[in-house]
């Protein structure tokens, strides 16, 4: 079984490589390069778009992603720095040493530059590069910086989260300010709602571009991650929802639908948009506990649960040739770096192995995706979790999640399993199906049971036993994960009292 295992994912690497190595013109747009916008939403949650029946009103994203395709067998990763490590990087987390956690504060750590980014390989094939708002991979050294990372502007704040309004994130009991862009800390942003203030400057990106060249922008927003913060008329349209927080949230969500249209009209205004794809994602499930909803999917955000990761996210733009489709084909956010690489013209030479695929057919022509396997995570670092069930195969009691085909393994501790459903006034939650403390492995058939009710472990121990097997293979092409304590000289008093490298 091992061998042919090996033989399996030699073949699906080797698929990969042949997809990713296919760069040439027939892949590109009529009009010739298209300009990419990249539009990536954080904390945002499967039932908090319009489209998915939420309560919540988004007729930007509603109106984009009808025109476009909607990817509704999507996968992100359930924290913030692992989703925008895979997409900068096109390779999985295990193989960055990114596997655990995200990159906190003072942490000496950061996406590694052994690898060019998909900011270096676009502007490498003639784009202008820009990107606005949150970064979070990494700031120790001035080398990890965006703009040292392919970007030719940057404007925004390097740190997990901050005040919408300040710009400000804590550290003993003091709150630094977490703004900058290419020339260095910009204190004169107080008081803008950062939504506003990242729309704006993204508009100014696209009012100021040459279009001699294709453009390449890469808008992270705050919203809607925590703190629940927004301007008081976008939470007053959500009067009727008593819970505070989805109330707030709400808001939120109307404030960078908002966003959206203004930066679609100011690329429309400046003649791009015929010649635009313009991609939308979450970052991670919704947070339950901030706001956000991942109804009907189990779980939230980080967990291993299908909340944690089946993410919202679409393709629209006047250069994708499809409109009103609905793509079940399995995509995953590291997918992103060859499929934009190979649109724009480029190559892939100078990376290392990737684990992403080209799905630009499977998006624009509607072909079968070309990824069987997805790897969710493997992560050594988190406690485990029961007794291990097998022996001479992987260790159960380790967290991690794989999916292969329909089935999709989750082993040693997922996180919370509940489901919530959309609130009627009041959060509240239908609990976790109840299962032994022990418990540490789960099968589902994810294409006849998306939302999880159907764990399938004892009936079928021998898909279990394969899947296993998978991720022992993965493991063993696993760098170790990086960790590190936090550095005490990251201190903002001791820079400015602004956030930056201190290395």
């Amino acid at each position: 079984m091992c061998k042919c295992l090996l033989v399996l994912i030699a073949i699906i690497t080797a698929c990969a490589v042949a997809d990713q190595s296919s760069a040439s013109a027939g892949t590109r747009q009529d009009a010739g390069q298209p300009n990419i916008v990249f539009v990536l939403a954080d904390d945002f949650g499967f039932h908090d778009v319009g489209y998915h029946g939420s309560e919540i009103h988004t007729p930007t994203l509603d109106a984009l992603s009808a025109s476009g395709v909607r990817l509704e067998n999507y996968y992100v990763q359930p924290i913030c720095t692992p989703t925008r490590s895979q997409l900068m990087s096109g390779r999985y987390q295990i193989h960055t040493g990114l596997q655990h956690g995200i990159i906190n504060s003072c942490q000496p750590n950061a996406l590694p530059n052994d690898s060019p980014t998909l900011a270096d390989k676009l502007k490498e094939s003639g784009y202008a590069t820009h990107m606005v708002g949150k970064w979070h991979l990494g700031f120790y050294k001035q080398e990890y910086l965006p703009w040292n990372r392919g970007f030719d502007t940057y404007f925004g704040y390097l740190n997990a989260a901050e005040d919408y309004f300040n710009h400000n994130v804590p550290w003993r009991q003091v709150r630094y300010l977490d703004l900058r862009d290419n020339n260095g800390p910009v204190r004169n942003e107080t008081g803008q709602y950062s939504a506003h203030l990242f729309t704006g400057k993204a508009i100014d990106v696209v009012q100021s571009h040459n279009t001699s060249k294709p453009l390449f922008l890469y808008l992270a927003y705050q919203s809607v991650h925590a703190p629940l913060e927004v301007p008081e008329k976008y939470e007053h349209k959500y009067r009727n929802i008593t819970d505070k927080n989805r109330r707030t949230f709400a808001g939120m969500v109307s404030a960078l639908d908002e966003g959206v249209a203004n930066l679609t009209q100011a690329l429309k205004d400046k003649g791009l948009w015929n010649n635009t794809v313009l991609i939308f994602s979450t970052d991670n499930g919704g947070q339950i506990h901030a706001g956000g909803n991942n109804y009907p999917l189990r779980g939230w955000k980080a967990s291993l649960w299908e909340g944690g990761f089946h993410g919202v996210g679409f393709v629209s733009g006047g250069a994708l040739k499809r409109s009103g489709a609905v793509s079940k084909g399995l995509i995953h956010v590291s997918d992103w770096f060859p499929t934009l690489v190979t649109l724009a013209g480029g190559n892939l030479n100078g990376t290392k192995p990737l684990d992403g695929f080209n799905q630009w057919d499977t998006i624009s022509n509607e072909t079968p995706s070309p990824r069987e396997i997805l790897l969710h995570n493997i992560d050594i670092l988190y406690p485990q979790k029961g007794v291990p069930l097998y022996s001479n195969t992987w260790d159960t009691r380790v967290r991690a999640a794989i999916r292969v085909g329909d089935y999709k393994l989750i082993t040693g501790d997922p996180g919370n399993g509940s489901w919530v459903p959309p609130p009627d006034g009041h959060l509240y939650f239908v609990p976790e199906i109840q299962e032994s403390a022990a418990k540490n492995v789960w099968l589902f058939n994810i294409t006849a049971d998306p939302n999880e009710h159907n764990d399938l472990s004892s009936e079928k121990p021998l898909e279990v036993l394969r899947l296993l097997q998978i991720l022992v293979q993965f493991n063993n092409t696993a760098v170790p994960p990086r960790y590190p304590a936090p550095d005490p000289r990251c201190d903002p008093a001791l820079h400015g009292d602004v956030w930056g490298p201190w290395e």
